[in-house]
């Protein structure tokens, strides 16, 4: 029998201005009144051409009419479907406040086949014009809407930067000049320099990002942007760009130059580096500079646009990289500190191992006193499942419950991925390697099954809660009690302190949950799950219902 995990959860918001403090009752009506705080964000992460076709006119581009091995080509989704969810209040109703979506720059106009069948640039890894949107993805003026409308719900945006390696060659897409990739011996990862220069696979050109040679543009770069009319604007471009910077014109600065162009123009908020131990460390503290650089020009540029004074936010894949490791990861003959180099968060590999290992408390201590302490100042982004990962924790998602619990209450920065909501199956018929975790969104599912929608509201609750209170994925874990499970995380910054309480596994019907010295007896508070008022009494809260899970804040 699947076991449910339940979850109690107080709150208390204090804003202390100049003329005295006042208590704000947190919900979802006035969530503009809590600040965001990347170090506890609800990210989501979907791939753009798998979540929704908003647009079926871009559905097929550059002849790319092969036939593709199962879920290996372009499946319609595009930047207008995140759009139109953006619009109709999804990722709002789900709590998310920051989307990350799948690199969206033009990509090889042929497919390669891997040995899983003929793939195309669906996934948006296999970079041929990185000035360039995709037109199956959509168009710039597509991209300025959904950070619009984003920024209008308090959603920030990542997006997804490649640095490391262009596309394949295929007779459609040639290669790029030797100065600027090589092409030779493919990693075996057992050193920094045969993990960094070398190829990941064979057929994929790894950019030379170690050199500082000055290169010339290549050819079939110069003739696409001649004939698509806008090689002068490009060129001066670049111009401006080493004017100002002093760089050498080498590979890796020109690539900085283009994705940091998209923070200038679009204010966009942060960017996940890919593959981002295949390169020096240098790299990415030069493409933070840039990005930080771009962002304050846009800012500057938008004043009525800019949400709040956070910086400009990165997050690593350091493929391997897990929050016991601290700071630094281990190449076997030298370790790097890419915090220091570039990133404020990691994407944390381990957890899903740690969710399974551990109890509540042995994961959330152990997270608490990472972060509170050698990680203070950073971040880790947990998930559960993703898009390159064969062992997700719930393969077969029967514990969607369970997988929420653990996510979505841990301190750190929250990866939801695309249909962990929904129960979207992981394991598709036919499907080679990685293709089976990149189905398209459930949305049949969540629209006409009772289990999905029962699912899903489960992930909204929490979600909102987590999103509403800082405290709970940038907050300091403390236990109140072992049975029932019960513990407090409270979180100050400036003016502004959030206290949470949550309990977990506790029984259906009559509960009584101690609060610790988080909430005085005589606090009324509201459990927002069962629409029932209580009081704290004796240090305590009681609560009689037959749901499995509290959620309590002021009223």
């Amino acid at each position: 029998m699947k076991k449910y995990t339940f979850l109690f959860l107080s709150l208390v918001f204090i804003i202390t201005g100049c003329s005295g403090s006042k208590s704000v009752t947190m919900n979802n009506e006035n969530t503009s009144k809590t600040p965001f705080v990347w170090e506890g964000a609800n990210v989501y992460f979907l791939l753009t051409d798998r979540f929704y076709n908003g647009d079926t006119s871009n559905d097929v581009n550059f002849n790319r009419t092969k036939t593709p091995g199962k879920l290996r080509g372009f499946e319609g989704g595009d930047i207008i479907g995140i759009t139109k969810k953006i619009e109709s209040g999804y990722f709002e109703k789900l709590g998310i406040n920051a989307i990350w979506l799948t690199p969206i720059v033009e990509q090889i106009h042929d497919g390669v086949d891997e040995g899983t069948g003929l793939s195309y640039g669906f996934h948006g890894y296999w970079t041929k014009d990185w000035t360039a949107l995709d037109p199956n993805f959509g168009t710039k003026e597509d991209l300025a809407n959904l950070v619009k409308k984003a920024h209008e719900k308090g959603i920030r945006i990542i997006l997804d930067g490649v640095i490391n390696h262009t596309g394949p060659v295929t007779p459609e897409d040639p290669v790029w000049p030797s100065d600027w990739v090589r092409t030779g011996v493919v990693c075996d990862y057992k050193s920094f320099e045969n993990t960094t220069m070398c190829t990941l696979v064979d057929n994929l050109p790894d950019i030379r990002t170690e050199s500082i040679q000055e290169v010339e543009l290549p050819p079939f770069l110069i003739e696409k942007w001649k004939k698509e009319g806008r090689y002068e604007k490009e060129i001066a471009s670049l111009e401006e760009f080493f004017k100002r910077t002093g760089y050498p014109r080498s590979p890796k600065y020109y690539i900085i130059k283009w994705l940091t162009d998209y923070i200038v123009e679009f204010g966009i908020d942060g960017y996940r580096g890919d593959t981002v131990k295949h390169t020096d460390e240098n790299v990415w503290a030069d493409f933070k500079k840039e990005c930080e650089y771009a962002f304050e020009t846009w800012k500057k540029h938008h004043p009525l646009q800019v949400l709040d004074q956070n910086p400009f936010y990165t997050i690593a894949e350091i493929y391997g990289y897990g929050i016991s490791g601290g700071q630094d990861y281990d190449f076997g003959d030298r370790k790097v500190n890419y915090f220091q180099n570039g990133f404020n968060s990691m994407i944390n590999f381990e957890f899903k191992w740690n969710a399974a290992q551990s109890d509540y408390e042995g994961l959330f201590s152990k997270y608490s006193n990472a972060l509170n302490n050698e990680l203070k100042g950073y971040s880790v982004l947990n998930y559960m499942s993703s898009h390159d990962d064969g062992q997700p924790f719930d393969a077969n998602r029967t514990k969607s419950i369970e997988t929420a619990n653990k996510l979505l209450l841990s301190p750190g920065m929250s990866q939801v991925y695309y249909g962990d909501e929904s129960a979207r199956s992981l394991v598709i018929e036919d499907t080679q390697g990685d293709a089976t975790l990149r189905s398209n969104m459930n949305w049949d599912d969540i629209q006409n099954n009772p289990e999905t929608q029962k699912t899903l509201l489960h992930w909204q609750k929490l979600g909102q809660f987590r999103r509403n209170h800082p405290a709970v994925g940038a907050g300091v874990h403390k236990l109140i009690n072992p049975y029932p499970y019960t513990f407090s995380r409270t979180f100050t910054q400036g003016t502004f302190t959030d206290k949470v309480v949550m309990g977990v596994d506790l029984p259906k019907g009559r509960k009584e949950l101690p609060v610790g010295d988080i909430f005085p007896n005589g606090t009324k508070l509201k459990d927002t799950y069962s629409n029932q008022e209580v009081e704290v009494i004796d240090g305590k809260v009681i609560i009689d219902n037959d749901f499995d899970i509290v959620l309590l804040e002021l009223i």
